[in-house]
């Protein structure tokens, strides 16, 4: 299976939270924005501040978004994924999630491969199922 992943999947993996991507396994190919990066970053440096993240597991956290994102094809946000993102969406959704939906559809087109949405966000779910993306994870 070839799969966007968001955030919110690498997060729970980084975070060794519960109810993690079942498929997580099944995945032979991830793809994600760049943008993931920088998300998953600045969560763990909110984490450091409100949740009292020693700095063992700050520096074990971050080696793990690096390892991540290494791994999987990163997307850039370009012009055509920013000019899709604008566009009006069949559901309501924020900025962010809306460049991933973008992203994610722009990168099924032109792969000519399918590409399924892998994410725990509810929003972003609804949204990739209202335009035709198959959906795992939420």
């Amino acid at each position: 299976m070839i799969a966007y992943l968001d955030s919110s999947v690498l997060l729970r993996l980084i975070l060794g939270q519960a109810n993690r991507l079942s498929e997580w396994a099944a995945v032979e190919k991830g793809v994600a924005s760049s943008l993931v990066e920088v998300e998953c970053l600045r969560t763990l440096d909110r984490l450091r501040l409100k949740a009292d993240l020693s700095d063992h597991d700050l520096a074990t956290r971050r080696e793990t978004v690096f390892r991540l994102t290494d791994e999987i094809y990163l997307v850039e946000p370009t012009p055509a994924v920013l000019r899709r993102a604008s566009q009006p969406l069949p559901t309501s959704l924020g900025t962010l999630d809306a460049i991933h939906l973008a992203t994610a559809g722009l990168w099924g087109e032109t792969s000519g491969e399918p590409i399924v949405m892998a994410t725990h966000d509810e929003a972003l779910a609804l949204a990739a199922r209202a335009v035709g993306i198959r959906v795992v994870g939420s």
